[in-house]
This record gives structure tokens, C-alpha cells and sequence, in this order.
């Protein structure tokens, strides 16, 4: 007999979507292609502001990141959102466009929380990635909509606590009123059910879309996802902004030189810009690093958006059953 279905809750109804399952932002992945795929799936699509961008390309970011907004209304009309890094260094003019461009929902992470209310008279919807209760609270006072919870089994960056989810999530959805998604090693229905048993009203995935069809990453790196074990992760650059990613020549590099007691300007140095995207864009696995949750190991196939979708919702339903 299947269990309940996956309820709707206060996630579905702030973001307008029909299931709790958020894409996270990925730098240099999160096209409009992947957005509207898990959109139109049921889910809050996500782009990120480089997606897709030639590194060649000395033109206008800003400008590449409006054609993608534009790009996205074209393919679905659904809800979307736009991930936001704070630390970029024009993270305000992109600010500015989502605003301009009436983009329904704004993600941020890796900084202090903007001015809520000022997004909310543009009728926007404001999450913000957060990886402690402190933040949490942080992002509550300034009236963000709802807070992503971030755990230490995370892909790319985690919060320096580096708290697992399981300790993470009961201690935030206690501290806050406002609703908490839970990220950071989900990939299955089992995964969600787990989060939402915790107190989260919804999930974010990011690994699990990588290995999607209608992602842009490159086939070596889907691959290596698929091909990785439950210790085939590792966290770099603890001393300025920890990172998880799967091990490589690169990153297992990376961290022998922190270990050495390398410099935070000679670790930057050591990773370079836009290595990254040579790595999880054109295929160099060994240039830069493979951004990927503890969990990859159980991913073992390459699927279409929908399916993904589809397995989690009905997945949710045989879970709670054998429970």
C-alpha cells in the first residue's frame, strides 16, 4: 500500500511550485535549460549568473546573465529563481537586474543577508543559504522569506562549523519561525523524507542534477560522479573558504599544500580563475575542482530531469510505507 503523498507546504506555497524540491545554484552549470527542465518537472528551477559563459568572453556578464533570464521566460512558465553568490564582485548589479527583469525568486549565499524588505516591495521572494543557527537567526531579523540549511555533506562550498545535516536541520527549524529547506547530500526520496521528518518544508539537490541529462557539465565529470564511493569526496581550503569536491590529482593537491601550511594567496594562486570551469565544463578533471556531495555515491545513473523528479515524489510515497 503507498503512503501519503508529498505534501504541499509553506515552501510550495512561498515559491509557487507543486513539489518541495528545489535545484541548487551551480556557478558555472545552472542554465536556463536545467532551470526550466526542473521547473516545468514540478520543482523551483535555478540559474546561476556564469552559466554557459565562454571563458573567452571578455564582454559583459551582466549582460550574458539578462540573456539567460531572458532565454528562461521563453522555455517555461513556471516559477524560477536566480542563485546569487554574494562574494562576487558585481553581485549587486545582478541584484539589480533579477529586479528589473521581475525574477520571482532571489537565492543568496556566501555572505550577510540583503536588505529583505527592500527585495519584498519589488514583490520578490528572498531565500539565503545558511550554515548555523546563528545565520539562521541572522537571516530571520532581516526578514528573509525562508532559509537554506546547509550541511557539511554539501557539493562546493560549506559552512566553516561544517555541521551535518542531521545536527543541523532540528537545530534550525527549533530556532525560526519562517520555513527551512534542507541541503547537502540529498539525492533520493529517501534523502527528502529524512529532511522532512527532521522539520525542513522542502530540499535542495545540487550533486543529483549534475547528472542530469539537460546539464551542460561535461561527460567525464557526470561520470566521475557516478563512479564515485562514499569516500571519494574531500573538503579543501578549510582555513578561508571550505570546499567539497571529489578527489582528484587536483584537489587531493590542494589540500597536501594547505596541510603543508601553504598561503590562503598561494592556495587562490594554486586553484586560479575560471580553472573550475575548465574542469566541470570542457572536461580537464584535473585543472580545477569537481564540486560534489558526500553522497554521490549513490547516484548511479544519468537521468532526465523528470525521472529524477518523478523517482523522488513517488519514492517519498514507498519510503513512508515500509516506515
Amino acid at each position: 500500500m503507498a503512503g501519503p503523498s508529498l505534501r504541499r507546504t509553506r515552501i510550495c506555497e512561498l515559491c509557487g511550485i507543486k513539489f518541495p524540491i528545489l535545484q541548487g545554484g551551480m556557478l558555472w552549470l545552472a542554465n536556463p535549460e536545467l532551470a526550466a527542465a526542473v521547473s516545468n518537472a514540478g520543482g523551483l528551477g535555478t540559474i546561476s549568473p556564469l552559466a554557459g559563459m565562454d571563458p573567452k568572453d571578455e564582454g559583459d556578464p551582466i549582460a550574458h546573465f539578462e540573456k539567460m533570464l531572458v532565454r528562461v521566460k521563453d522555455l517555461t512558465g513556471r516559477p524560477f529563481g536566480v542563485n546569487i553568490p554574494l562574494d562576487l564582485g558585481f553581485a549587486g548589479e545582478l541584484i539589480e537586474v533579477a529586479i528589473r527583469r521581475t525574477v520571482p525568486i532571489i537565492v543568496t549565499s556566501a555572505g550577510k543577508p540583503l536588505d529583505a524588505p527592500a527585495l519584498k516591495e519589488k514583490r520578490l521572494k528572498y531565500l539565503h543559504v545558511v550554515s548555523s543557527v546563528k545565520q539562521a537567526l541572522n537571516a530571520e531579523e532581516n526578514k528573509v522569506d525562508a532559509v537554506i540549511a546547509a550541511g557539511v555533506e554539501s557539493g562546493a562550498h560549506v559552512g566553516k562549523a561544517e555541521l551535518p545535516l542531521f545536527s543541523l536541520i532540528p537545530q534550525v527549524v527549533d530556532a525560526v519561525s519562517i520555513p527551512v529547506v534542507a541541503a547537502g547530500g540529498i539525492v533520493d526520496a529517501r534523502g527528502l523524507v529524512a529532511a522532512m521528518a527532521l522539520g525542513a518544508e522542502g530540499v535542495q539537490m545540487g550533486t543529483r542534477f549534475i547528472a542530469v541529462d539537460e546539464n551542460i557539465a561535461h561527460s567525464g565529470y557526470k561520470h566521475a560522479i557516478m563512479e564515485a564511493g562514499d569516500t571519494d569526496t574531500l573538503v579543501t581550503c578549510r582555513g578561508f573558504l571550505p570546499t567539497r569536491c571529489l578527489k582528484t590529482d587536483f584537489s587531493t593537491t590542494l589540500h597536501e599544500l594547505e596541510k603543508a601550511g601553504a598561503s590562503v594567496d598561494d592556495l587562490k594562486s594554486f586553484i586560479g580563475y575560471r580553472s573550475n570551469r575548465t574542469a566541470q565544463l570542457e572536461g580537464n578533471l584535473n585543472s580545477g575542482e569537481l564540486y560534489c556531495g558526500a553522497s554521490a555515491g549513490l547516484i548511479k545513473r544519468i537521468l532526465p530531469v523528470r525521472e529524477v523528479m518523478n523517482r523522488l515524489v513517488d519514492g517519498y510515497q514507498t519510503v513512508l510505507a515500509r516506515l
